[in-house]
């Protein structure tokens, strides 16, 4: 990952669950998956959230339901933006991710 955002992750057998932190001023990719659905809870700072062409704001406390093949991503805002993300599908792999958009040019054509 790049220094604007970092992750940790553990197994819990009903699915994967990360922490993710994107710095402020920073984004996640523009993404979709085509096996698993992300449940998203904000736990620190502040940003936004894009899911199938709707920016929501993103404080403490929200949680954002990301279907499965939705276009989404996070915008980190003030005091940055901490998710905690729980996948949940059949395929929880690195290569269910399709990048459409992507700040640090790992998107495949």
């Amino acid at each position: 990952p790049h220094p604007a955002i970092r992750h940790s992750s553990t197994s819990r057998g009903l699915g994967d669950v990360y922490k993710r932190q994107v710095k402020e001023n920073a984004r996640l990719s523009l993404q979709r998956h085509q096996h698993r659905s992300e449940h998203w809870v904000i736990a620190a700072g502040s940003g936004s959230v894009y899911c199938d062409g709707t920016w929501m704001d993103a404080a403490v406390g929200n949680t954002f339901e990301i279907p499965v093949r939705a276009i989404h991503r996070a915008f980190g805002g003030p005091g940055d933006l901490l998710i905690i993300e729980v996948q949940q599908g059949p395929i929880l792999l690195e290569s269910d991710i399709e990048r459409l958009e992507d700040d640090f040019g790992r998107v495949i054509n």
